[in-house]
Formats: structure tokens, C-alpha cells, sequence
């Protein structure tokens, strides 16, 4: 629908002031069962605090790359596609980067969306989960939680920049609430593949009686040509994506704890 929009200037994004509210928006676009349920209006937004070395969207990690938009000019765009993706079982969806980087933005845009009748659904690592209040929490449907790895070391050298606890402690916070999550865990081999870790995971997310599912994503290289065209060295460029076997393994780890895999 759109590829990213052009650089964001300098207007500051608050609306203390009396002036509309201010996001940086990367780009938007339509996606079916990849999102959240149904086919989905996706905002991503501009800006996240991880260098996660298997990152598909370098694109995305400042707010200079995207352009600013008033949560009126987002939801115009919404309202192009409000039709479609209800008829077809979807909503909308706030990623990024890593949309808590913004949440007076996301918070509104969600609420606009939740009291517009849309399924919402908030895509993020969860480790600026305290950023988000009872406000936006209480407008948003699901949310799309990744949890990168269990073991903090291996979290540290998958993220570069973050800390697994601020993301725990969202999950459980999100569980207290009653709020629906989907978990999703990406699968590099020789990074993340680790029995212990993937295990540590699994026992952690059983316990949380609001996951609905676990969603184990296959590394893959897709995003590579954005590190060259950024002029970075992408840091698993001689990594393979896992095989069957391991793939089977990690899902099965997480099934043996009764939940449902995707």
C-alpha cells in the first residue's frame, strides 16, 4: 500500500500545548494473518530502542525516518480500509520499530480505533511496557508480544541494547489484566535455539493465563538488502534459517506445556 513515507522534521510531538498530537509513522500497510487476526490496516511507527541482529526493519529504528502525522491525518487513512478489514475479520494493528517509543500516539490512535468499534492490536518487545497505561492497555484488543529469549545473557546478545525484565514483567502485567496475547519468539539457529532457553520461555508464557497462542518464527534473511542500502553490515548475514527438525523441536517445546502453536 505504501513504502516508507518521506523523513520526519523537527515539530515536537506533544500536544501539551494545546496543538494536535504527533507521531512519526514509517509507513502503513495491509496484511492478512501475519498482524493479528483477520486482515489488518498496520501502522509502523518510527523509532525503537533494540538492535536486535536478527531486525528485519533497520529502517525503522529512528524517528528521523519517519514523517510526521496528527492522530487525524492516521486515522483518515484508516477510514479508507475501515470497510474492508472488518468485512474480512481484521482490525488495526500499532507496530514499529517499537510503537511504546510513542505511546501518547499510539495510546490515542488505539482509543480512536477502539471507540470506532476496530479490533486493536498493539505489536511490541515489550521492553518499554511501562510506558504503557491503564489508558492505552484498556484500548487495545491483543497484544502481539515478542519475547526475544528467556536467558538474559542470550537476551542481551540478541537485543544489544535490552534487558528481559522490563518484558516480563509486561507479560504479567498484561495477564493480571485480562488482556489477550499472542507470544512470539524468533528462532535463530546458534542464538536463540538453546533447549534451556526456548524451555524457560515455554514454562514462563504457560503460566500466564491470557496467551492465546505462541507464534515460533523462522529467522530468515529477507530484510538484508535494507542493512546495504543503510550502509550497515547485517550481523547474521552467514546464518541459515532453522530446518525442519529444529523448527519441530522448538514448536514441540512449547506444545509440551499445553500451548497452542502457531
Amino acid at each position: 500500500m505504501t513504502g516508507p513515507l518521506p523523513a520526519a522534521g523537527r515539530t515536537p510531538p506533544g500536544a501539551a500545548d494545546g496543538r494536535p498530537l504527533v507521531g512519526a509513522v514509517h509507513s502503513y500497510d495491509l496484511s492478512t494473518g501475519v498482524d493479528g487476526p483477520g486482515t489488518r490496516f498496520v501502522a509502523f511507527l518510527a523509532g525503537c530502542p533494540l538492535r536486535c541482529r536478527f531486525c528485519h526493519s533497520p529502517d525503522t529504528w529512528y524517528r528521523r525516518s519517519g514523517r510526521e502525522h496528527t492522530v487525524d491525518q492516521l486515522m483518515a487513512e484508516v477510514a479508507k480500509y475501515r470497510r474492508f478489514v472488518t468485512v474480512a475479520g481484521g482490525g488495526v494493528t500499532i507496530s514499529g520499530g517499537e510503537p511504546l517509543m510513542q505511546p501518547a500516539f499510539t495510546g490515542e490512535v488505539l482509543r480512536r480505533c477502539h471507540a470506532d468499534g476496530l479490533h486493536t492490536a498493539l505489536d511490541t518487545s515489550g521492553f518499554l511496557g511501562d510506558r504503557a497505561d491503564d489508558a492505552l492497555l484498556d484500548a487495545t484488543d491483543l497484544v502481539l508480544l515478542d519475547i526475544k529469549s528467556w536467558d538474559p545473557a542470550t537476551y542481551r546478545r540478541v537485543t544489544r541494547t535490552g534487558r528481559v525484565t522490563p518484558t516480563l514483567r509486561f507479560a504479567r502485567r498484561l495477564a493480571d489484566r485480562g488482556t489477550p496475547v499472542w507470544i512470539r519468539f524468533v528462532l535463530v539457529p546458534g542464538l536463540t535455539d538453546d533447549e534451556a532457553n526456548v524451555a524457560g520461555i515455554a514454562s514462563f508464557v504457560a503460566g500466564l493465563a491470557t496467551v492465546q497462542r505462541v507464534e515460533v518464527l523462522p529467522f530468515h534473511r529477507l530484510g538484508a538488502h535494507k542493512y546495504t542500502e543503510l550502509g550497515l553490515s547485517f550481523p547474521l548475514a552467514d546464518t541459515a534459517p532453522p530446518d525442519a527438525a529444529l523448527l519441530a523441536r522448538v514448536r514441540g517445546q512449547f506444545a509440551a506445556h499445553g500451548l497452542t502453536v502457531h
